[in-house]
C-alpha cells in the first residue's frame, strides 16, 4: 500500500507577529500536515518562526525546510533542537541541507567550502546531532524520544548520506544552475534516476518518506501565462516540457491531482511541500485527494 499523503507549506516571508501567527492559523485551517520555514539571510529566523507558529496552531506539525548546515555548529544546533521540540510539544522535525547560495555565506562571514567539504560537513553535523540528542545526558532534552530528520538531497554522496540518516529524503526536483544560487529542474526521467540512486543506497527495515519540492501550483484552464515566468528563465524549455516537470503543478484541478497521484506511484513521493506563494492555490489539490482517499 502507499503511504498516506502529507502536504507542507513553506513560509517564507517574515511578518510582524499577528501577521505572522494568522497565517499559520490560516495554513491550519487549509489542512497542511507540516509548517515549514526556510533557513535563508532576509527571511525568518527559523526555531523562533516556528515556536511562534506552535503556539497559534494545535494540529500541524512544524519544520524547517532546510537548515543550512554551514551556518550552524552542531552543539548549538542540538540545543535549538530539543529546546525548540520541548517549546512545541514534540511536533519537531529537522529539515537538513548543505546550502547553495555563495552570498549568503559571505554575507555572514562564513566559509562556503567545495561541495565536498559542504557535505562532509553536513554528515558531521547529522552524526553528531544523533550522538548529542540520543544521550540521556544531554540537556534540554527534547520531548520526541527521536526528532525526525529530513534531508534535502540530489547528488550522489547526499543520497548515501540520506539513506543511511533521514526519516525523511527530500528531493528538489533540481540541480545547481549555472549561476551561483540558481537551480535547475529535473524532467522525469532525471529524477527517476535519482530516486533510484537513493533506493539503491538505502538498506533499512522501515523506509523513509519521500518528499517532493513543489515550485509551482497553478490551478487553471490555461496554464501558459503562470508558467511564463519559468520558460524566460530556462531557455529552450517548451510549454509542454514545463507542463510535465515533477516539480510544476500547472493545469485544470482534475489534471492535478491525476498527476499527483502518477508521481506518488512512480517516485514514491507521498509528502509534498509548496511555498508560500502557492499555499492557497495549492489547498483545493489537497481536498480532493483526501476525498478521494477517505
Amino acid at each position: 500500500m502507499p503511504r498516506p499523503f502529507r502536504f507542507g507549506v513553506n513560509l517564507l516571508n517574515a511578518a510582524p507577529a499577528a501577521e505572522w501567527r494568522a497565517k499559520c492559523r490560516r495554513a491550519e485551517e487549509l489542512g497542511y500536515d507540516v509548517i515549514l520555514v526556510p533557513d535563508h539571510l532576509g527571511m525568518v529566523a527559523p526555531f523562533p518562526a516556528l515556536v511562534a507558529a506552535a503556539e497559534a496552531t494545535e494540529r500541524p506539525r512544524l519544520g524547517t525546510f532546510v537548515l543550512n548546515a554551514g551556518f550552524w555548529n552542531p552543539a548549538l544546533l542540538a540545543r535549538e533542537v530539543a529546546t525548540t521540540d520541548a517549546l512545541t510539544g514534540g511536533r519537531l522535525e529537522l529539515g537538513l541541507g548543505t546550502g547553495y547560495v555563495p552570498a549568503e555565506h559571505e554575507a555572514a562571514g562564513l566559509p562556503y567550502g567545495s561541495p565536498r567539504e559542504r557535505v562532509d560537513h553536513l554528515r558531521r553535523t547529522v552524526e553528531e546531532l544523533e550522538r548529542l540528542l540520543g544521550s540521556a545526558d544531554h540537556e534540554p532534552r527534547p520531548v520526541q524520544a527521536r526528532v525526525p530528520v529530513l534531508i534535502g538531497a540530489n547528488g550522489d554522496r547526499m543520497l548515501r548520506l540520506t539513506a543511511e540518516h533521514a526519516d525523511i529524503a527530500a528531493f528538489t526536483g533540481a540541480r545547481p544552475g549555472n549561476t551561483p544560487g540558481s537551480l535547475e529542474p529535473l524532467g522525469a526521467d532525471e529524477l527517476d534516476e535519482r530516486v533510484a540512486r537513493y533506493h539503491a543506497a538505502a538498506d533499512r527495515a522501515d523506509p523513509a518518506e519521500l518528499n517532493l519540492l513543489i515550485q509551482l501550483v497553478a490551478v487553471t484552464d490555461d496554464p501558459e501565462p503562470a508558467l511564463k515566468p519559468l520558460l524566460e528563465r530556462q531557455a529552450g524549455l517548451a510549454l509542454d516540457e514545463a507542463l510535465a516537470l515533477p516539480l510544476v503543478l500547472a493545469g485544470p484541478l482534475d489534471r492535478i491531482v491525476a498527476k499527483v497521484r502518477a508521481q506518488r506511484e512512480r517516485f514514491g513521493f507521498s509528502y509534498l511541500t509548496v511555498l508560500e506563494p502557492f499555499m492557497e492555490a495549492f489547498a483545493p489539490v489537497m481536498e480532493r485527494l483526501r476525498a478521494e482517499s477517505a
